[in-house]
C-alpha cells in the first residue's frame, strides 16, 4: 500500500501496537540512541519509538523498520516473500515467449502498471515545501542525533539523497551519512562505489557545481528504496512505486530546481557540492559492522535551502552492534533480490540468507540446484560479480539436501560435504570500505565454502576420514591444557556432529596462531575436526552469537587461513585435514598490520546512568540494562582505536 506521508504510517504504527510514544524529555545526543539500542536489542526487535520531546521543534522517529512486522507494514505487504513472489512472476512475464496475439494481449493490462509504478514530476510546491527557510537555512535547528561518545558528531542517518549525472541526467537516490559541521555544511559520506559518487566525479570534469537533495521522511518505502542494491540507471522510486503500488509524485527543489524530490518528504536538504573544494576530515562514526568507521577525507555539501511539512517528523536510525534496525532493512533485501539474482545472474539459486552476525556483506548463504560437477564454483563467481554481492566476504553454498535457516543442520550437512583441503575457494576482490580487516582499505580476501553434495569428479577419497569415530576430543581436552595461551575453548559442536572447534587466545607473537594451529593438529585427538575458528582472549567463545559476529568482522579469509595436511594416525593411508582462521585483531606488532584497527561500539557510563535514571518516566516496562555493558571489558583502548583531527583542517 501508498502511504500519504511519514504521519500516516506512524498512526498505522500506534494502531497495531508498534509505536511507543515518549514525552519525557531525551536529548538527541547519545540519550536517544542509547534507548533505542536498548528496545532494539530486545525479543523480536521491540517497538519503534516516538520521541515527542527532544528539545527541538520537532518529534523523532526511531526504530520504525526494527521488525518484520513493522517492515511488512512499511512495504505494504504481509510476507516479505510476498514481494520476491511479485517480482518473480512479473520476471516470468516478461520474459515468456509471446507467440500470438493473445498473448501479446496478456501483457497490456501489466505494462499499464508499468506507468502506473513510474516516478511523475508534479507542478507547484509539495506539501515538503510548506516552510521554505531560503535565508539562513541551519540544520542544527533539527534534531540530528549524536549515537556514538567516540562519533565525530552529530550524523543524519536516514537521508534519502538525489543526486543526477550530469551527462545522462539519470537520476540516483542512495543513502549515505551526514556528518553536522555547521548550519549549512554536512559530510557527504559517499564510498567510491556508490553511483552518487560516480556523478560527483563527473562533474569534477566539467568543472561545474554538483546539485544535490536531501530528503527525509515521506512514504517509508522512500528509505528502503535508497537502500536497494538496484543496478545502475535503474530509478529507486520505480521501485519504490513497485512496492507502494502508486507512482510517486515529485516536485522540483527550490534552490536546485534541476533535482526533484517527493512530494510528501518531511524535510528536504537543498544543496552542492563543489568539486573544487577541499574535503573535509569526517568520521568517526560507529557503524553497522558494530565498529567504529575510522576517519576519512570526503566531500562538504552546501546548504543553501531547508523545507519541511508543517507538522514534520524527523526520522533516524541507529548502527552498531547487531541486531539493530538495519538488520530487518537487510533482510527485506535479501527477500526482495532473491529473484532478480535468480532471473539474471543466478538461475541454479533457490534461497538466500545473510545472518546478523554477519552484517549483510560478511557472511552470506546460499541454497543452490545442483546438477554437475563445479556447479558450486560457477555460482561463487556469479555471486562475487553480481552488483553489491562483489563485496560479500564469506560466501557458503549448500544444496536442496538441507533448510539454510536452520542454521544447525545447515552447518551438520554443509561440514559433512566440506573437504577442507579442497572445497574451500580463496579470492581476491573488492570489499566494503568499512571492513577493517582488509590489509588495504577496500580491496581485501574473500572465500566460498562449498558445502553442497559433492559428484564423483569432486571427491578425493585420501580425505574421507570416519569423522564420527575419530573425534574424541568432545571428553578429552587435555590436548589445550598444554598451551597457556588458550583462554577458552568451545568444543560443543562435536557433539551435534558439527566438526568446529572456537578458541580464544592470547596472541602475542608473529606467527602465533599459525604455530598454535600447527601445534594443536599434530595431535591425534583433533581428527576429524575440520575447522578450528580462532578469536581474541577476552571473547566468550561459549557465546556463539558474539564470536561469530568478531571472527568473521576480524578475517580476511585469504590472509589468515591455515591449512594443515598430515597423514593420519588414526587410518592409515588416509590424510587428516583442518583448516584454521585467524579471527583475531590484527596489529603492528605482532601482524605487521599497517592500518589502525577501529574499536567495538558501547555507550559511555554517563549516558548509561543517564536513561537508567529517567527510565520509569518513559513508559517502556521495567529497566532493560544497557546492551554496552556486555561489551565494555572488550575495549581496546578508545584513543588509539578512533583517531581524530580538527575539523577545520582540509586537503
Amino acid at each position: 500500500m501508498a502511504y500519504k506521508n511519514l504521519q500516516q504510517f506512524i498512526e498505522t504504527l500506534d494502531k497495531e501496537g508498534e509505536l511507543i510514544r515518549i514525552t519525557t524529555y531525551v536529548n538527541p545526543k547519545l540519550e536517544i540512541a542509547e534507548i533505542t539500542d536498548r528496545i532494539s536489542k530486545t525479543a523480536g526487535g521491540g517497538k519503534a519509538l516516538l520521541f515527542e520531546n527532544t528539545g527541538f521543534d520537532f518529534p523523532v522517529l526511531m526504530n520504525a523498520y526494527g521488525s518484520e512486522k513493522r517492515m511488512c507494514l512499511a512495504l505494504g505487504v504481509g510476507n516479505l516473500n510476498d514481494v520476491a513472489t511479485d517480482i518473480e512472476n512479473l520476471f516470468h512475464l516478461l520474459a515468456s515467449p509471446k507467440e500470438g496475439i493473445v498473448d501479446k494481449l496478456k501483457l497490456l493490462p501489466k505494462l499499464g502498471q508499468f506507468a502506473s509504478w513510474m516516478p511523475k514530476v508534479i507542478s507547484g510546491k509539495g506539501d515538503c515545501q510548506q516552510v521554505i527557510i531560503k535565508d539562513n537555512p541551519d540544520i542544527t535547528k533539527l534534531p540530528v542525533i549524536t549515537c556514538w561518545p567516540k562519533d565525530g558528531g552529530p550524523f543524519v542517518t536516514l537521508p534519502v539523497i538525489h543526486t543526477k549525472d550530469p551527462n545522462t541526467h539519470t537520476r540516483n537516490v542512495g543513502m549515505y551519512r551526514m556528518q553536522v559541521f555547521g548550519p549549512t555544511l554536512t559530510g557527504m559520506h559517499w564510498h567510491k562505489h556508490k553511483v552518487s559518487a560516480k556523478h560527483f566525479n563527473e562533474y569534477k570534469k566539467l568543472g561545474k557545481k554538483m546539485p544535490v537533495a536531501v530528503a527525509l521522511g515521506g512514504d517509508p518505502v522512500y528509505a528502503y528504496s535508497a537502500t536497494a542494491p538496484l543496478p545502475e540507471n535503474v530509478d529507486e522510486y520505480m521501485l519504490a512505486g513497485f512496492l507502494r503500488k502508486k507512482k510517486v509524485e515529485l516536485v522540483k527543489c527550490i534552490t536546485q530546481p534541476d533535482i526533484e524530490v517527493p512530494a510528501d518528504a518531511d524535510f528536504i536538504i537543498e544543496g552542492y557540492v563543489d568539486p573544487s573544494d577541499d574535503l573535509i576530515w569526517e568520521g568517526p562514526f560507529g557503524d553497522h559492522t558494530g565498529y567504529y568507521s575510522l576517519p576519512d577525507w570526503y566531500p562538504r555539501f552546501h546548504i543553501t535551502c531547508i523545507t519541511h511539512k508543517r507538522n514534520a517528523v524527523y526520522p533516524a536510525t541507529i548502527v552498531g552492534i547487531p541486531p539493530q534496525e538495519d538488520a530487518w532493512l537487510g533482510k527485506a533485501t535479501e527477500r526482495i533480490f532473491l529473484a532478480p539474482m535468480k532471473m539474471t545472474m543466478v538461475p541454479e539459486i533457490i534461497d538466500m540468507d545473510m545472518p546478523v552476525e554477519g552484517v549483510f556483506h560478511n557472511l552470506v548463504i546460499a541454497q543452490i540446484k545442483k546438477e554437475y560437477a563445479g556447479q558450486g564454483q560457477k555460482v561463487m563467481n556469479a555471486m562475487w560479480g553480481a552488483g553489491q554481492m562483489m563485496f560479500n566476504k564469506i560466501l557458503v553454498l549448500a544444496d536442496e539436501g538441507t533448510a539454510i535457516q536452520n542454521y544447525k543442520q545447515l552447518a551438520q550437512y554443509v561440514l559433512k560435504n566440506l573437504n577442507p583441503a579442497t572445497d574451500i575457494n580463496f579470492s581476491q576482490g573488492p570489499m566494503d570500505v568499512l571492513d577493517h580487516s582488509c590489509s588495504k582499505m577496500g580491496f581485501g580476501g574473500k572465500m566460498c565454502l562449498d558445502g553442497t553434495y559433492k559428484f564423483e569428479e569432486e571427491k578425493d577419497e585420501n580425505y574421507e576420514l570416519d569423522i564420527a569415530n575419530n573425534i574424541n576430543i568432545i571428553d578429552d581436552q587435555s590436548v589445550f591444557a598444554e598451551f597457556p595461551e588458550i583462554k577458552g575453548v568451545n568444543t560443543k559442536l562435536l557433539a551435534d556432529g558439527i566438526p568446529v572447534v572456537l578458541i580464544s587466545v592470547h596472541k602475542n607473537r608473529m606467527g602465533h596462531i599459525r604455530e598454535l594451529h600447527e601445534q594443536l593438529c599434530a595431535s591425534e585427538k583433533l581428527e576429524g575436526v575440520k575447522l578450528i575458528l580462532y578469536v581474541e582472549q577476552h571473547i566468550d567463545v561459549m557465546d556463539l552469537g558474539l564470536a561469530l559476529w568478531r571472527f568473521c568482522n576480524n578475517l580476511d579469509p585469504k590472509r589468515d587461513a591455515i591449512l594443515v595436511q598430515r597423514p593420519s594416525k588414526l587410518e592409515p593411508g588416509k590424510t587428516f585435514a583442518c583448516m584454521g582462521f585467524d579471527g583475531t585483531r590484527k596489529t603492528k606488532e605482532p601482524d605487521n598490520f599497517q592500518r589502525d584497527w577501529p574499536n567495538i561500539i558501547v555507550a559511555d557510563d554517563a549516558t548509561i546512568l543517564s536513561v537508567d535514571n529517567k527510565w520509569n518516566s518513559l513508559g517502556m516496562g521495567d529497566l532493560i540494562p544497557s546492551p554496552s555493558l556486555k561489551y565494555k571489558h572488550q575495549l581496546y583502548g578508545m584513543e588509539a582505536a578512533v583517531p581524530t583531527i580538527d575539523n577545520s583542517q582540509s586537503v
